[in-house]
């Protein structure tokens, strides 16, 4: 039984929404950042970054301070209001290739800590205790945790019937997105959607557990205060079938003393292995990989598919890691080891082919995406993915929505 509540958000004024809205903070390149910080006086990026004008080197609890002074700022020139009452939002992004459409609500703590919302991914404690001491320190979140859920058709029919109203924002982005806000403030539409999500179950957080974690923690910390804003986090939720899951490819800076034909060799005892020469070759089924060596790309087939127990021994991620990655190359720790680095699937495997060429790295890895009922299935049995296992979108917009604390 999933809750859901509203929130009085916080978001910008109309008339400065596409000036205000922003990526996430490290999707910037630092000459876009630097650009975007000078010439845009609106942009939600001089809160997150509010050292930028003097370039200074501060510390985390002087950073954090200097952002919630930021912030209060664009609330106090009114770039930033707060509305009047508690409401939930319907948002859609429109990219290119694809439409996604989901709700942004309050969720519940409790329902994090009793698995009605599932995790798949582990966590770092470090970055855990890291936000936790941000959200403290500024008293706001702008990043929803993305969560899943079992496609329903009642809730598919009430936001397809919501889409046809006058939304609150319409706006473009200069990635070529479109976004669309429409703003739910019926008591009545509200207590229906309530209903509905306390009918679904179990739902599964997508992308964000080291957010839903520090909220958690935050809680358990600051709970004797009696602050009711603790007591939720705020969520994109939207239907399973409606999230893209990409694969996280894997690129390794050296072949652990291996030359090239040792190193076939050493894959040849769990792999099929055809040469793509210079096709740029992608694996296209579950059980495939592709390697880029040399100059070179390669298909590697699982020999046996039938070799694998559980969900977790069987997902690509964990294969490439138990037959290749850790006893071939010798890497054990995939997060923090040095020699390993990641390219979330949306990027073209044009990329892998340039940084190995460039010969900072000497092999890349390309995996088949994992499966929405396989991410779920490892939440349903409290297993763990291996570390940059997917990469999901859709990605939220800094500075669109906030919940404060």
């Amino acid at each position: 039984m999933a809750k859901i509540v509203p929130f009085r958000a916080v978001r910008p004024t109309p008339d400065k929404v596409s000036l205000v809205t922003c990526r996430t903070y490290d999707d910037y390149s630092p000459a876009e950042l630097a650009a975007y910080l000078d010439f845009n006086p609106f942009s939600f990026l001089h809160v997150l970054n509010p050292a930028y004008v003097n370039q200074q080197k501060i510390g985390l609890e002087k950073r954090f301070k200097l952002v919630a002074q930021k912030y209060h700022d664009f609330k106090t020139e009114r770039i930033l209001v707060e509305e009047a009452i508690p409401v939930v939002f319907v948002y859609e992004i429109q990219s290119k290739n694809r439409v996604y459409t989901g709700i942004v609500a309050g969720t519940s703590i409790a329902d994090y800590q009793n698995n009605t919302i599932k995790k798949h991914e582990d966590t770092l404690q470090y970055r855990v205790e890291l936000f936790k001491d941000y959200l403290h320190q500024t008293g706001f979140n702008t990043e929803p945790v993305l969560i899943t859920y079992p496609d329903q058709s009642d809730l598919n029919n009430w936001i397809n019937q919501t889409k046809s109203t006058t939304s609150i924002y319409e706006f473009s982005t200069t990635n070529k997105e479109k976004h669309t806000l429409w703003k739910i403030d019926d008591a009545a539409q509200i207590k229906w959607l309530q209903q509905q999500f306390e009918n679904i179950g179990d739902v599964y957080i997508a992308d964000g557990h080291h957010r839903s974690a520090s909220a958690e923690l935050l809680y358990q910390e600051d709970k004797a205060s009696g602050n009711p804003h603790l007591d939720h986090f705020m969520s994109f939720l939207i239907a399973e079938s409606n999230v893209k899951i990409y694969e996280y490819n894997r690129i390794v800076r050296d072949l652990n003393g291996h030359t090239k034909e040792s190193l076939l060799e050493a894959l040849a005892a769990t792999f099929w292995i055809k040469n793509k020469e210079q096709e740029l070759w992608k694996p296209t089924k579950k059980f495939e990989f592709g390697m880029y060596l040399d100059g070179e790309f390669y298909s590697l087939s699982i020999k046996d598919e039938n070799s694998f127990g559980d969900v977790l021994e069987s997902l690509d991620a964990q294969i490439l890691y138990e037959k290749v990655l850790h006893p071939i190359l010798g890497i054990t720790d995939l997060r923090n080891d040095e020699r390993i680095d990641y390219i979330p699937g949306n990027q073209s495997i044009v990329t892998i082919k340039e940084v190995v060429d460039e010969g900072e790295f000497e092999v890349g890895f390309m995996l088949f995406p994992a499966a929405i009922d396989e991410i779920k299935a490892l939440a349903d049995n409290d297993l763990i993915m291996p570390p940059k296992s997917t990469y999901i979108e859709p990605k939220f917009r800094s500075g669109l929505i906030v919940y404060e604390i």
